[in-house]
């Protein structure tokens, strides 16, 4: 035997609202956060080693780290930007309490640039608002060209797609053009980074944009939401 329960209640307003109020205090304090999100593997965090060094002499970025378990991308990381580790204990996604505990805990209290490196997935990170400003996906040249039409509320949400992992082109069956038409059909105003981490190309195009947005949000011009 069971029961229907009606609950005439939105259960996620509460996060909605904690997201939009994060992303207003970060606004207030000039930072940019950037929601980075891909398939497990697609290389967030050597584009946010090399993201880094571009940056160093230009802005101050840090860092959460979210993964299921253990703390191997951010003990990566710690070198380059300040850090702190997000563990969701098997869950596929982070939530915005967790990136507000993580913010308070980091040594940079107001950076230029805030990075979310989010869990491995593109399906789950969708759905959930981080209070960030941008949220960019990743598709490395391993995963095919054909990732955008089978995960579209990823790239309909999105503001900007970094192909990684360039270097690899010459030999994967992987076509840039493709990719770039199957994103821009679910969001035409997606931007398009193609870059590679080992050598480092196309590092300086991403850096300015990151840099040219924050511009725009420090001077009243955010982004546009993306749902």
């Amino acid at each position: 035997m069971s029961t229907t329960i009606v609950v005439n209640q939105d259960v996620r307003a509460e996060l909605r609202a904690r997201a939009a109020a994060f992303r207003q205090r970060m606004t207030a304090q000039g930072t940019l956060v950037v929601n980075l999100v891909s398939s497990p593997g697609a290389g967030k965090t050597s584009l946010l080693q090399q993201t880094a060094l571009a940056l160093r002499d230009r802005a101050k970025p840090a860092v959460l780290v979210g993964d299921l378990a253990t703390e191997r991308d951010a003990e990566r990381l710690a070198p380059y930007l300040p850090v702190a580790q997000l563990t969701t204990g098997g869950a596929c996604h982070l939530e915005i309490p967790l990136v507000e505990t993580g913010f308070d805990r980091l040594n940079e209290p107001c950076p230029d640039l805030l990075f979310i490196e989010n869990v491995g997935n593109l399906v789950c990170p969708a759905s959930h608002d981080l209070g960030e400003h941008l949220r960019v996906v990743l598709l490395s040249t391993t995963e095919g060209d054909d990732k955008p039409g089978k995960y579209p509320k990823m790239f309909r949400t999105s503001h900007a797609l970094v192909i990684t992992k360039s270097d690899l082109l010459p030999h994967v069956p992987f076509r840039v053009d493709a990719a770039r038409e199957d994103a821009r059909k679910i969001q035409p105003e997606l931007s398009l980074f193609v870059t590679s981490s080992y050598p480092a190309e196309g590092i300086a195009a991403w850096c300015d944009f990151l840099l040219e947005t924050l511009v725009r949000l420090r001077t009243g011009v955010l982004p546009p939401e993306r749902k």
